[in-house]
């Protein structure tokens, strides 16, 4: 198991070497115009649903891997997700040629996970709480291959930080990036480069209440039990802050605004009605926190929510097409 200190901030070096590292496997997904009823703010949509895998841990797994030897692929990898980063180590295994493993907690989307086999990979189902702890132990010696952390692995960061440069390119006057929390290797990556390039731009934290552990953290001055409770919001959320995250979430993030599953459920109706975008619960979230943002003094300019990925349950659409909750 990797108990390797991780640095404070990813170095500005190291993502953009992710990013020349990540060229041909990527998309440079583009940043469009959220048309809303609110006078404010601006909202702008980094449609990371438009990657080969619908989702943005194609990067982070992309540059992990791509920054491995053959010697250390050469028994394979494997990864503990809900989903994406499955999917994301998955895609990347077979392009590689080397084979893959995924730990799945036992409520993770059949839609993601018959993604994963069709890649080739393996799925391992546990209980929530066993699945849970190999993100916290960050391993398990009983597996095989070369474990990559989908959140706080260095690699893994740089290579999600790459989405704030195209950001910081295609919106050079943004005022604030709005990120899904799941485990904060998104967020704390994204941030990294902000921090690094353009120190005044606001980096929040998206959160759905019934998983939130970053405010209670951030409020507690430290990482605190949260309750965790199984929702269409299924790429983010977990019972704490994960100890070695807590020094970058702490530090980089601006902050972390917490929304409801109806204000998800509406912004994500929202997406797909104004923007035509089908985004899944994780990027909906960001959106929905994003609309919070008009009181919030972030100054003038655009605030871009990351839609990090569009892999959303057929029958979840049906329900949400209805002004069902899920």
């Amino acid at each position: 198991m990797d108990h390797s200190p991780l640095p404070a901030i990813i170095p500005i070096d190291a993502i953009l070497a992710a990013r020349t590292r990540l060229h041909g496997t990527i998309v440079r997904t583009p940043v469009v115009a959220l048309s809303h009823d609110r006078a404010t703010p601006d909202i702008r949509l980094k449609l990371e649903n438009l990657q080969p895998i619908g989702s943005f841990k194609l990067r982070g797994a992309g540059n992990a891997m791509r920054a491995m030897s053959p010697t250390a692929l050469a028994d394979g990898v494997w990864t503990a997700s809900a989903g994406n980063m499955a999917q994301g180590v998955a895609w990347c295994a077979r392009e590689m040629q080397v084979a893959c493993t995924v730990v799945v907690p036992e409520h993770a989307p059949r839609a993601k996970t018959d993604a994963v086999e069709r890649l080739g990979g393996r799925i391992v189902r546990r209980p929530f709480d066993a699945w849970w702890q190999v993100l916290v132990d960050r391993g398990d010696e009983t597996m095989g291959g070369r474990f990559i952390h989908p959140v706080s692995d260095a690699d893994v960061m740089a290579g999600n930080a790459t989405v704030a440069l195209e950001i910081l390119e295609d919106v050079p006057d943004v005022a604030a990036i709005v990120v899904p929390y799941g485990g904060g290797g998104l967020s704390c990556g994204i941030a990294s480069a902000v921090r690094q390039l353009a120190p005044h731009v606001k980096v929040f934290a998206a959160e759905v209440s019934t998983a939130a552990p970053l405010a209670p953290a951030l409020a507690a001055g430290g990482p605190v039990p949260t309750p965790y409770a199984p929702s269409f919001v299924d790429g983010i959320g977990g019972r704490t802050v994960l100890a070695e995250m807590w020094p970058l979430a702490s530090t980089l993030l601006d902050g972390s605004r917490v929304v409801s599953l109806a204000q998800v459920a509406e912004a994500w109706r929202l997406v797909l009605h104004r923007g035509r975008v089908l985004a899944e619960g994780a990027g909906a979230a960001a959106v929905a926190a994003a609309l919070t943002l008009g009181d919030a003094g972030i100054g003038d300019g655009p605030v871009v929510a990351v839609v990090s990925g569009g892999n959303i349950d057929p029958a979840v659409v049906v329900r949400l097409l209805q002004g069902e909750l899920p």
